[in-house]
């Protein structure tokens, strides 16, 4: 039987979601919990991989149990195991052949920046101590949804076949001195969100042109990138499935 889980986390203390050796990983903590309650070896599959410092207000994993489950009393026992910083929302019973990454067609990251110093946002904003002009961050950002091809900002690593991403939303809110950005897309390249946040930045700044961040996307070349902004500003915010699996998730939903 498969099952989907939906979760959220603070990433501060992890080494991103996936196991890894010699280093704490959100999957190695969810899947050691779920082997215990469920008392048989549980694997999880994530819809995304969320890198060291990177939070998730919502993530999915799937995992396959030869029993079957109350969900309820499963998130219950779950929460009770887990960590301070892991939560379980809902537990679904799902169609054998779902997938929690390959079958999700959008993916919504958010990112956090301050403008002004709080400690309690320390581990979940970016603190920058110089205003940004939001309007060409926004100019800049809208631009992004006119191409395909994101190798500017990807990291070399990991076993991506193409650059291509299909981008539906990109833009900056400001309340106060607190701006989130909001990026949704079909799929996200490992890295790809602080590159872009840290280059959009850099156009707030003055410190890049609108034109020149153009010229950025379509160089096609990573050593043109701006740093990559601060891991603890980012969140995997939502994940979105078709509506067929959503029926099937939403009849099993407690």
């Amino acid at each position: 039987m498969r099952y989907f889980l939906e979760i959220a986390y603070d990433g501060t203390r992890f080494h991103g979601w996936q196991v890894q050796p010699n280093a704490l990983s959100v999957q190695e903590v969810l899947d050691d919990s779920l082997s215990k309650i469920l008392r048989e070896t549980i694997v999880t599959t994530g819809s995304g991989r969320t890198d060291t410092g990177v939070h998730a207000s919502q993530q999915f994993v799937h995992f396959d149990c030869s029993q079957p489950l109350d969900p309820q009393q499963v998130v219950y026992r779950l929460n009770r195991i887990l960590p301070d910083d892991i939560s379980a929302y809902n537990l679904y019973l799902v169609l054998d052949e779902a997938h929690a990454r390959y079958d999700a067609f959008a993916r919504t990251y958010h990112y956090h920046i301050t403008l002004r110093k709080d400690p309690f946002k320390r581990y979940y904003a970016w603190y920058h101590s110089k205003s940004l002009h939001v309007a060409s961050m926004n100019e800049a950002a809208a631009i992004l949804l006119k191409y395909e091809d994101f190798t500017t900002f990807s990291k070399v690593k990991g076993d991506t076949k193409h650059y291509r991403c299909n981008l539906y939303e990109a833009v900056w809110e400001q309340q106060g001195d607190e701006l989130m950005f909001t990026i949704r897309a079909n799929r996200f390249l490992r890295g790809m969100v602080r590159l872009i946040v840290g280059a959009l930045v850099d156009v707030g700044r003055g410190k890049l042109t609108i034109a020149q961040f153009e010229q950025m996307i379509a160089s096609q070349d990573r050593s043109q990138a701006s740093g990559a902004a601060p891991s603890e500003g980012l969140y995997l915010a939502r994940v979105e499935y078709p509506e067929h699996l959503l029926q099937n998730i939403t009849q099993n939903k407690l």
